[in-house]
């Protein structure tokens, strides 16, 4: 029997279907978020989420800061407040930023629901239908769907162990002025990249910004892990180094510095460009909530959050140190694998043959969760590789998973030795060897 294609069927499933904006379209369900079901079972190691783990923070201090708050500042807080964001939090947004080597003043910050929210904002007042957007590739899954929702064409430019390849970013940026749909914007997680984990050297940096501006192309710099350095100082944003402040619109987020839950990012941005961000979240939401803006600021103004930096460092540091000790002991030969120096990730290649997508059932019937590679590619492409996130499972969980995931990945290495592979998917993104292995 043929499956019932009418139009009365799918008037009974979704009567509004044919009424949706054509943008609507462009909407899809992210890999990762699909993939939540599955990894909060307790049984499965989930290495796919990027969740922060907010159990290091002092909880009772966070919870005496946010009952100050009430009882001093309740009727502000608790009332509507400015698009742009709260004064105060502004000013401490810039001590923060300052870290990285950015000098900006407070009239330049749009406080946003998390970085994600200023994404959307950025896409909604530059991205016209079938405007082009350049990434780096592999890129963050999410700013693929908000510019697909925008109905703009990404196009992506590859990275190596030292970020994204100058000499390729101008040969796209004139390719695309030629086939005459010159790109608008370049998205790029320069510091300990989502996904790869990879950093953008000192040396590129400059050689990045310029081609940009010989381009005409406005960065868009999104920065969430860059106090998340295990080693040394912060990395130098791309906005610390810009020529001028037109050049780059920098986000950046409390999310994986204090709580991801109270939804606090920001965007600094170019005078002109954060008046029309203020009036798009005006349409948006209104304002921002002052509560979790002044909680936020009031932890900042009162508590030694450079030291809890440090906590979370430390912590993370000991568990990416777990990933790449459990990936040399446990992995077959042939699988590479990045060894970021910060963030939340690890951007590991699979043997010739294998497709990282296939083999996810088979990874979750062995308990283990990971996020296939296809997902950070506007095209599809990267099936041959996988993230995987240390931030959140202890050291031990993390072992016991790569160790059921090389498990996994060696079967399926037998299984293309005896009956060939069905997809050979060619290895994207950047191609960190891993250890030689006897």
């Amino acid at each position: 029997m043929q499956p019932d294609d009418s139009p009365e069927k799918h008037s009974t499933l979704d009567p509004w279907r044919g009424r949706y904006a054509a943008r609507a379209e462009g909407m899809i369900a992210s890999e990762v978020r699909a993939l939540f079901a599955v990894a909060a079972r307790p049984e499965v190691v989930s290495l796919a989420g990027g969740m922060p783990n907010v159990a290091a923070l002092p909880l009772e201090t966070v919870s005496a800061v946010m009952s100050d708050l009430v009882m001093r500042q309740g009727t502000v807080a608790l009332q509507y407040g400015s698009a742009q964001g709260v004064a105060s939090l502004r000013e401490s947004i810039c001590d923060v930023m300052a870290l990285e080597g950015v000098t900006a003043g407070p009239d330049d910050v749009v406080v946003t629901s998390g970085s994600q929210q200023a994404l959307d904002l950025i896409a909604k007042i530059f991205l016209d239908p079938g405007d082009t957007v350049v990434t780096e590739a592999p890129t963050y899954v999410t700013a693929i769907n908000t510019f697909a929702a925008y109905q703009a064409r990404i196009t992506h430019v590859p990275l190596d162990d030292d970020g994204v390849i100058p000499e390729a970013l101008a040969e796209t940026f004139a390719r695309l002025q030629r086939e005459g749909r010159p790109a608008k914007l370049f998205y790029t997680v320069p510091t300990f990249q989502n996904p790869a984990g990879v950093t953008l050297s000192a040396e590129r940096r400059p050689q990045v910004l310029d081609v940009c501006r010989r381009a005409g192309v406005l960065v868009v710099e999104d920065n969430p892990y860059g106090l998340l350095r295990y080693d040394g100082e912060p990395v130098r944003a791309l906005r610390a180094d810009a020529a001028s402040s037109h050049d780059v619109i920098y986000l950046g987020s409390f999310s994986k510095t204090f709580a991801a839950g109270l939804r606090v990012g920001w965007a600094l941005a170019p005078t002109a460009v954060k008046d029309k961000l203020v009036l798009a979240a005006e349409s948006a939401v209104l304002s921002q909530s002052p509560f979790t803006q002044l909680a936020v600021d009031q932890y900042l103004r009162t508590q030694p959050w450079s030291d809890q930096i440090k906590v979370f460092r430390e912590m993370y540091r000991e568990r990416r140190d777990a990933m790449l000790a459990a990936l040399t002991e446990f992995m077959p030969p042939d699988v590479t694998w990045t060894s970021p120096a910060g963030g939340f990730f690890v951007w590991a290649t699979l043997p010739e043959g294998l497709d990282a997508k296939a083999m996810l059932p088979r990874a979750t019937t062995a308990r283990v969760a990971y996020v296939p590679g296809s997902g950070f590619f506007a095209d599809g492409d990267g099936r041959a590789n996988m993230r995987l996130s240390f931030c959140y499972p202890p050291p031990e969980r993390i072992r016991e998973g790569v160790q059921r995931l090389g498990d996994v990945i060696g079967q399926e290495i037998k299984l293309r030795d005896t009956f060939g592979a069905t997809q050979p998917q060619p290895a994207r993104g950047p191609q960190a060897p891993g250890p030689e292995l006897p």
